[in-house]
């Protein structure tokens, strides 16, 4: 099989993970457990669950011209992700994202940095990447008017995009349409689309809702894809997984809901290690992980 193009637009950030056993509250400092700095960034998280799983992934962004931007390049290359339309920022930090890891839980801080930069301007200059694609993934790390140019200039080629609203910002109704898909959580999807979505929007959402799978509706009536029964080590990278996976999936022609499913196992598998993109399977591993379960 010829492998799919998937073009993932894009935040990349340097995560600062802090493990505790505690959250602290207003003025308190408590004590953790563990620390470490590893790549993150939805954009980049998604274009490495999409390589992982056998795509060929473009990934457009931008780093800072600063330590963690280089080891964030370095990170792309040993994940098969193309990072030739990743340009630094001159005199401009990377992304970073302080994330608090509690009990099975996260909070996180999104400082964007360079992902800022990610402009208009600087996507039209990558359109011809765009519109070779079999598939753009999209997210809300990188500025707004961003999102509704890339959906505008992808409508108008028919090329299909997934957006994955997150972190939530509200969009207007014409650039909500322009999506093929839309893939919140629970929380992202009332905060977005309220309890009863327009009937054009909710024929677009496959909102994911952890443990309980995902939930969607196709030719006019409500379905599920059930969760996998798993313990989870660290739930950070699931989402992004999640889309990288189901960009692959589609891409190659799945159907929706074979899709969902597909990706769905993918996104368990995510959560049983640490770390944001330590967890995100191979295509053999998900295969394999899949068989057993089925």
């Amino acid at each position: 099989m010829k492998k799919p193009v998937v073009t993932v637009i894009g935040s990349l950030n340097m995560d600062l993970v802090t493990q505790t056993n505690s959250f602290p509250v207003k003025g308190e400092t408590v004590i953790g457990d563990h620390f470490m700095t590893v790549p993150g960034g939805k954009g980049a998280n998604q274009a490495v669950a999409a390589a992982r799983l056998g795509a060929n992934v473009n990934l457009i962004g931008r780093v800072g011209d600063d330590p963690f931007g280089e080891i964030l390049l370095r990170n792309l290359t040993e994940n098969s992700v193309f990072k030739a339309n990743v340009e630094p920022v001159t005199d401009c930090a990377t992304g970073v994202a302080t994330i608090i890891l509690h009990d099975r839980d996260n909070r996180i801080i999104v400082t964007p940095g360079a992902n800022n930069y990610v402009t208009k301007d600087y996507i039209a200059q990558h359109e011809n990447v765009i519109l070779t694609s079999d598939i753009v993934l999209l997210q809300m790390e990188i500025p707004l008017p961003t999102i509704e140019f890339v959906l505008q200039l992808c409508e108008a080629s028919a090329v299909p995009v997934i957006l994955n609203p997150a972190p939530a910002h509200q969009l207007s109704e014409e650039a909500w349409q322009r999506a093929t898909y839309l893939t919140p959580n629970e929380t992202e999807k009332e905060l977005l689309f309220g309890k009863e979505p327009s009937e054009y929007l909710r024929e677009k959402l496959i909102v994911t809702e952890g443990k309980h799978g995902v939930s969607f509706f196709e030719s006019g009536s409500f379905d599920r894809v059930d969760g996998w029964s798993v313990t989870p080590v660290d739930t950070t990278g699931a989402g992004d997984t999640f889309n990288g996976a189901m960009a692959v999936a589609l891409a190659e022609g799945k159907s929706k809901a074979e899709a969902i499913t597909f990706a769905n196992a993918a996104a368990a598998m995510s959560i049983q290690k640490l770390g944001a993109q330590g967890g995100m399977p191979t295509r053999q591993a998900l295969e394999e992980f899949i068989q057993v379960g089925d």
